[in-house]
């Protein structure tokens, strides 16, 4: 009978096991430089046809990137993915709320606009539902009679919640023609003491909005991530098989979509992806994979690649499964792939450091995801709690069980089964209070230019092609840290902590 046992690979063979590599592991090697780190030049591709200012997005986690995250890093020159925890028509709201912010005239079809014939309340409303101030009133023939705003119905003291806003508005109202510029609409505003100008054709009709918050923050933002039209870009997160919503992202405005699963090497997956880029005008990104192999099923269809499997660090996919790839090892197995197909790759993941980012893209990344290092700040969604006398903002992965139990299920290929208990693959926690998106970013960016400078690289893709690794031993990497001391005063962008 033992004859008969057909050959099979020795078990043993199995262990002789390539070697794989993350952050800690590896150093940049110092190299010659005429590069000062502040000259460096940080813009990136995020995808095929999408550029950023700064090569940093943020995560699409619940905890992390809804409108207000997407704002800031858009504005900030990155950016946010929206979350996928949500309802398809938050969905587009949030993307709707980004695209509206910081544009100088905002499209007719994205005004939101009052009839006099509504109520106050419902007026009030909708204007909190879509995140404005201010709306102009027209009529059935989008002809403007007036402008609603918050200061006229708040708090009710001369109208109530019943009456009508024809009653409430202003309808000595300031338009202008679709030829105006930013320096005459904010001359008008300041003249009038005004904050929005209805944009106006021949016939009085309703073509377009200007506001003053968008003059300004638009001045403010020169180094913004905007679309062709100038609105600020917006990714968003939806299932790996959901095409629907992929379909109502892309009719919303989005400019990435991104298929979000957490094992994307998966045929089914693969197939929807692809079906779901065929259907959409926006760039289709496709995550997460951390292997060659994976890379070059994607190649031929996907305008961009997202690397990481389980490097969170609120992920617990590599302990519970037994599966995963450390960061750098998985980022450069999927570079070698995708460099050959001009498709842009970004490392998800496990950076907790401007050193860590700047180490990523050496090993081929174009851009960062982070999802830890924004929780904590203004922008994220979520309170702030105080902990022993200290701040914190919830943070927790996408495959916890309140994440999984908010429909997040299908992201790790498990369903969505109210019945049943989750096997979760992440956990919830407290993530320290920062404070501004604006300053960790700065800290950043600035980390990521400092090591640009050390390695003689004045843009992205020069640090691909330039930087060459150094191994770091268990003894180097505590060099590497500060040792020795106490420290008395902590810098802002090290923590002991981390």
């Amino acid at each position: 009978m033992a004859n008969d046992v057909p050959d099979r690979e020795p078990f043993t063979e199995k262990l002789r096991v390539p070697e794989s590599l993350t952050f800690d592991d590896v150093l940049l090697r110092p190299m010659e430089s005429r590069v000062e780190p502040d000259d460096a030049d940080v813009s990136t591709r995020v995808s095929k046809n999408v550029e950023l200012n700064i090569p940093i997005l943020s995560a699409a986690m619940d905890t992390v990137t809804e409108s207000g995250m997407a704002i800031g890093m858009a504005r900030e020159g990155g950016l946010g993915v929206l979350h996928r925890n949500m309802n398809a028509e938050q969905m587009v709201r949030e993307i709707e709320r980004v695209k509206r912010a910081d544009k100088l005239v905002i499209r007719r079809e994205d005004v939101v606009t009052a009839n006099p014939g509504q109520t106050i309340s419902e007026v009030d409303e909708m204007m909190e539902r879509a995140g404005v101030s201010g709306a102009p009133v027209v009529d059935d023939d989008d002809v403007v009679l007036g402008i609603i705003s918050g200061t006229d119905i708040r708090p009710y003291l001369e109208v109530g919640e019943s009456d009508e806003v024809g009653e409430a508005m202003t309808d000595e109202v300031i338009t202008a023609e679709r030829d105006v510029t930013a320096r005459d609409a904010l001359e008008l505003m300041y003249d009038h003491k005004i904050e929005r100008v209805p944009i106006v054709d021949d016939d009085s009709r309703l073509v377009g909005l200007v506001t003053m918050q968008g003059i300004l923050q638009r001045r403010e933002h020169e180094n913004a991530a905007r679309d062709d039209d100038g609105r600020l870009v917006c990714g968003v997160a939806v299932g790996p098989f959901d095409d629907e919503r992929a379909q109502m992202a892309d009719d919303a405005g989005a400019d990435v979509i991104f298929i979000d699963c957490a094992h994307a090497h998966n045929l089914n997956v693969i197939d929807t992806a692809r079906d779901i880029k065929e259907s959409v005008e926006a760039d289709v990104v496709v995550g997460n994979v951390g292997t060659r192999e994976a890379a070059a099923e994607l190649v031929d269809f996907a305008d961009g690649i997202k690397v990481g499997i389980g490097p969170g660090s609120i992920c617990t996919t590599r302990v519970v499964s037994g599966s995963g790839m450390p960061q750098i090892s998985a980022v450069a197995e999927v570079a070698d792939v995708a460099a050959d197909h001009d498709i842009p790759v970004i490392a998800d993941g496990g950076i907790r450091y401007s050193g860590d980012a700047i180490k990523a893209v050496a090993a081929g990344a174009d851009a960062v995801m982070l999802g830890s290092y924004f929780a904590g700040t203004d922008e994220a969604p979520g309170r702030v709690i105080t902990m022993n006398g200290k701040k914190y903002k919830q943070y927790r992965g996408m495959g916890s069980v309140g994440a999984m139990q908010s429909g997040g299920a299908d992201r790790y290929l498990k369903e969505d089964n109210e019945d049943e208990e989750y096997v979760p693959e992440g956990v919830e926690a407290a993530t320290p209070y920062k404070g501004s998106l604006a300053s960790e970013l700065h800290q950043l960016v600035g980390g990521m230019q400092s090591g640009m400078g050390y390695v003689g690289a004045e843009t992205i893709p020069e640090v691909k092609e330039r930087a060459r690794f150094v191994r770091v031993s268990a003894a180097g990497q505590t060099e590497g840290h500060p040792h020795d001391v106490m420290i008395t005063d902590e810098a802002p962008n090290y923590s002991p902590s981390e």
